[in-house]
Order: structure tokens, then C-alpha cells, then sequence
């Protein structure tokens, strides 16, 4: 079976995480992702998080490029020239998508705004993503993962109950944009299958944090309420939080009241199978109650033996487990989690496309690109011979 997007080629501008991370899932579905990079230095992410040092050990770009850029071809162009530009131009006259991710007015200043596209190629569908949105008080605004966790409110909920206010430890509002991107580019195909016509598609990260906190704003638009850091534990039901063991943490859920009834008996059932603990509704009166008693229990248990005992009679429960736990685990595997790519004298694990498509599923057949790795086979196939070629770079299409 080919691949769902074999004949989609993308022309991504996007760099750092949620542009990427998107494009890179469209590669895994089958889309010919070219990825369009400054000349000095490239996509920012090749470096991030690194030293100097540590790219030399693991000769390459950074951990956090290669988890984002598999399936990718890279080319390099310098779009502050004109003759950059005009290779942009062409190889978009033979694209199917658009991504960028630069600050509202910039692609427009090159001539590669959607309004200068979409009268080029009426069938183009044209993705814009920004930190706040392409129009409002705070368009003109650059932002990352952690200042859109602050803006949305979602920091004022994260953090130990009374303590200072915490980041996610992962950029989930950069990963869930990447999602809403591959949703708005697929959801505007089908239209163009439909009708034969492209769109502009725009999102940012607002709307993604806005999305990951739409409960709680809802909540407070009907109540007035606003929800303050819990540290593991939920407003909506008790227990929902880690709870300490003799060698770790475990997390328990029990919202329903036969959940909680199946939970305290498997754990204790003197001890926490209580008249004043049988209803949701008297759990949230007795919050602090029932959290001391069931800490009680568990801290005489291991993080095995409570996972046993509550997951045996379906009772929600997770091991707070380490990254190399999770990572190793053979479940994320066993769910085609994790693509094997052969690489050097090994095979080397990335995590895979985060959903599964079973007649068509997303795969990886290429390795995250060097910078410029591809620039002539890429100029090649868009009809540029190598005088042409040679031409542009003399004027500097490609960087000094």
C-alpha cells in the first residue's frame, strides 16, 4: 500500500518544535518534506540544548533536531536575497503545502506572503503558525513553549500546592500546536480533493494552550472560578494524584464511587473503606482526609505491589516511572511507538508518527538531514541545471 501522502510535497520554513515536529509527522505519512534552512547555521534546534562539546561526542545535531526532523530533505537558502527567493518561489510552484513559522509580515516582506501565493498557485494550502495569532494587541510578539505556559494560565495551576508556579517538564503547548497544524493542513487537502481549492491555514501557540486549558476557562466563564496548583492532585475527583510508596511514587484514580469501593478494598479496606468516603461528592469535602489516609497505606507498599493489587481489579494506576523507564518500556514499542533505523554500525530508536493509521501507517525512510544536505538533488529535480545552479550561488542564493 503506498504511502497516505506519497505525491504531497511540502515546502516547510519552520524551525525549532512545533513546525517541525508537524512537517515531520506529514513525512511519516509519506509527504516530501523540504526543509528550508538559513545558510549560517540552520534551524536553531541543531544546536539546542547542547554544548559545543557534546555535538562533537555525538556527531551531529542535537537530540531534540533528531526527534524532529526525520523524513526530511534540507535545503539551504538565504531569503534576505532576491535570487533566494526566486528558488523559493519555483520550488513552491511545485509544492502542495506551505508551513512557516516566522513572526507576522515577515514571509509577506519576501514576497512569499499567502496573498502573493495564492493568486501564483490558487490550489496552494498556505499554514501560518505564530506565538499569538496573525492579528491583535500581541501579533507583533515573539514567544516559545514557556511564555505561552505563562500567558494562558497554565502555570498558575502547575507547581506543589502553596509553592511557586512550575513549567510542564515537557513543551507540551509547542507538541500539541505541531498536532493542530497537521489537523488544519490535512482537515484543508480534503478540501482541496473536494474542490479543487487551497487555503490559508493559521494557528499558534496560543490557541494551543487555549485548547489545553479550554476546561478550566470554561469553568471560570460559567463560575467565576479559577483553579490553584495541586501539585499532582486534580479538582475533579479524589484520589486522582501520586501517592508515595516504600520505593517510589504511584498514581491513583478512582473517580467513580464503585472505582473507589474496588480501590480501597484491594488496598485496605478497614482503612479506607469508610461510610464518610463512599460518594465523589463527600471525597472533594474530605480532600485532605482521604489523601492522608490512603499515603498511609501506600507508603507501606512498594510501587509493585500497589500496581498489582489495584490493577487487578481495574482500578487506573501508573508507576511514576524514569524517562529511561519509559522510553525502555516494552509497551511503547509493542504499539509501534518507536521506529528502528538503521544508523552507523548500530540501529537507533526514534519515537514514532502518534497515531496509527493500520492500512497506511506512518513510517520512517530517511534519517534527519545534514544541513544542506540535499541542495542539488533538491534544485535538480525543480529544473535548475548546474549553470543555473552555480549562477545562483555566485549571487548568493545559498549563503556566502
Amino acid at each position: 500500500m503506498a504511502d497516505i501522502l506519497e505525491h504531497i510535497r511540502v515546502v516547510d520554513f519552520s524551525r525549532i518544535f512545533a513546525g517541525p515536529d508537524a512537517t515531520q509527522i506529514l513525512g511519516d505519512l509519506g509527504a516530501d518534506i523540504i526543509k528550508i534552512e538559513d545558510p549560517e547555521g540552520g534551524d536553531e534546534c541543531r544546536y539546542l540544548g547542547v554544548t559545543r562539546e557534546e555535538l562533537e561526542r555525538l556527531t551531529g545535531p542535537s537530540p531534540s533536531f533528531r526527534a524532529l526532523n526525520r523524513n526530511k530533505r534540507s535545503l539551504t537558502l538565504d531569503l534576505s536575497t532576491e535570487s533566494g527567493r526566486a528558488v523559493a518561489l519555483r520550488l513552491i510552484d511545485g509544492a502542495d503545502v506551505v508551513v512557516n513559522n516566522f513572526r507576522p509580515g515577515t514571509m509577506e516582506r519576501w514576497g512569499l506572503g499567502y496573498d502573493d501565493l495564492h493568486q501564483r498557485k490558487p490550489g496552494l494550502i498556505y499554514c501560518d503558525f505564530h506565538s499569538y495569532g496573525p492579528v491583535g494587541p500581541l501579533s507583533h510578539i515573539g514567544a516559545n513553549d514557556l511564555a505561552l505556559q505563562a500567558f494562558s494560565g497554565l502555570m498558575s495551576i502547575t507547581g506543589e500546592e502553596g509553592g511557586a508556579p512550575a513549567r510542564a517538564g515537557s513543551a507540551i503547548v509547542d507538541l500539541h500546536a505541531s498536532l493542530a497544524i497537521v489537523g488544519g493542513v490535512l482537515a484543508a487537502l480534503y478540501h482541496r480533493e473536494r474542490t479543487g481549492e487551497g487555503q490559508r491555514v493559521d494557528t499558534s501557540l496560543m490557541l494551543s494552550a487555549a485548547h489545553l486549558m479550554s476546561y478550566f476557562y470554561k469553568e471560570y466563564w460559567l463560575t467565576g472560578r479559577m483553579h490553584r496548583r495541586m501539585g499532582t492532585a486534580n479538582h475533579l475527583s479524589v484520589p486522582n494524584q501520586a501517592f508515595p510508596t516504600k520505593d517510589g511514587y504511584a498514581v491513583i484514580i478512582a473517580p467513580s464511587d464503585e472505582m473507589w469501593r474496588r480501590c480501597a478494598t484491594a488496598l485496605d479496606p478497614e482503612a479506607l473503606d469508610r461510610e464518610e468516603y463512599r460518594t465523589a461528592s463527600e471525597r472533594l469535602r474530605l480532600r485532605k482526609d482521604v489523601i492522608a489516609a490512603m499515603t498511609e497505606v501506600t507508603g507501606k507498599l512498594t510501587n509493585a505491589e500497589v500496581h498489582a493489587k489495584l490493577s487487578a481489579v481495574k482500578v487506573n494506576v501508573a508507576i511514576v516511572q524514569t524517562i529511561g523507564e519509559a522510553a525502555d518500556h516494552p509497551q511503547l514499542d509493542a504499539v509501534g511507538g518507536v521506529f528502528h533505523f538503521p544508523e552507523g554500525e548500530g540501529d537507533q530508536r526514534y519515537v514514532g508518527t502518534p497515531f496509527r493509521l493500520h492500512a497506511t501507517p506512518g513510517r520512517m525512510h530517511r534519517l534527519p538531514p545534514e544541513l544542506g544536505e540535499h541542495n542539488r538533488e533538491i534544485l535538480a529535480e525543480a529544473g535548475f541545471s548546474e549553470a543555473e545552479i552555480a549562477e545562483l550561488k555566485a549571487r548568493g542564493a545559498f549563503g556566502d
